[in-house]
């Protein structure tokens, strides 16, 4: 992996790549340079067949605390228009291996839609979600009005968008935002636990179950479960299918060849 300036990476051993958000004096705020760099490292992982899950995570303070306003303070709609930054997150969006959130302290606005483009999300019980940005003037411009009220639903969505108020880890674990909470000084291990459970999982069947479980936001029904089969039948070409249907019959562990 490269070397950046605005965050840290790493690939493990067991799979896992680690992408750390690395601007502890500006609260891991989301402006350009680091944007581009999450892009770069994201894109590098899923490119490496040798990573089989994604884990982004910040600090105990702040997972990230929203945009870097001081970048977009005296922008016009045809500078942020022209700027088209938010072509960035699409290419995060696209990301086909299973990506985790490890979120400790403040989550919001840019911050909060960072953890939301995640697959699943592991917070601290420090951790605050939000979407503050009518604050300021403007409103949530990532995904915040979309992939939030998915979430957790229009009622809640409405208010935390309307109001900028934040919500506690426990509150959007009952609210369905996130997986799981656990004490900060074990949450990024318990992340890790889990990025290892899906690591050890066929890499093919992994990136064709999240492909599908994310169809369900953008399509009827109908439309959904006739992707659904047909990723279900492309897996019967892979040899990780007969792999792991012979290990069962023969009672032993499977060997995932990622193919």
């Amino acid at each position: 992996m490269n070397t950046f300036e605005c965050i840290l990476t790493e690939k493990r051993d067991d799979g896992i790549g680690v992408i750390q958000l690395n601007r502890p004096d500006k609260l891991n705020a989301l402006s350009l340079q680091p944007m581009v760099e999450l892009v770069e490292a994201f894109e590098g992982f899923d490119n490496d067949s040798d990573v089989r899950c994604i884990v982004i995570h910040g600090n105990k303070k702040a997972f990230a605390a929203g945009a870097d306003i001081t970048e977009m303070a005296d922008a016009t709609a045809i500078d942020m228009l022209s700027r088209d930054q938010f072509t960035r997150w699409e290419r995060i969006r696209k990301i086909k291996t299973p990506t985790i959130a490890a979120v400790s302290g403040f989550a919001l606005g840019g911050g909060c839609e960072l953890t939301m483009i995640c697959d699943m999300i592991v917070a601290s019980d420090t951790a605050r979600f939000g979407q503050p940005e009518i604050k300021i003037g403007v409103m949530p411009g990532a995904g915040g009005t979309q992939r939030l009220t998915r979430a957790v639903g229009k009622a809640r969505a409405m208010e935390m968008v309307l109001t900028g108020d934040m919500i506690s880890a426990t509150e959007a674990y009952e609210a369905g935002l996130v997986n799981k909470v656990v004490p900060v000084n074990v949450y990024f291990e318990e992340a890790i636990s889990l990025a290892k459970r899906v690591a050890t999982m066929p890499p093919v069947s992994a990136k064709l179950a999240k492909e599908s479980v994310l169809k369900a936001f953008d399509t009827t029904i109908e439309s959904g479960m006739e992707f659904e089969r047909k990723n279900f039948y492309l897996l019967f070409a892979t040899e990780d299918s007969k792999e792991g249907m012979q290990a069962f019959v023969e009672k032993r562990k499977p060997e995932w060849k990622g193919k």
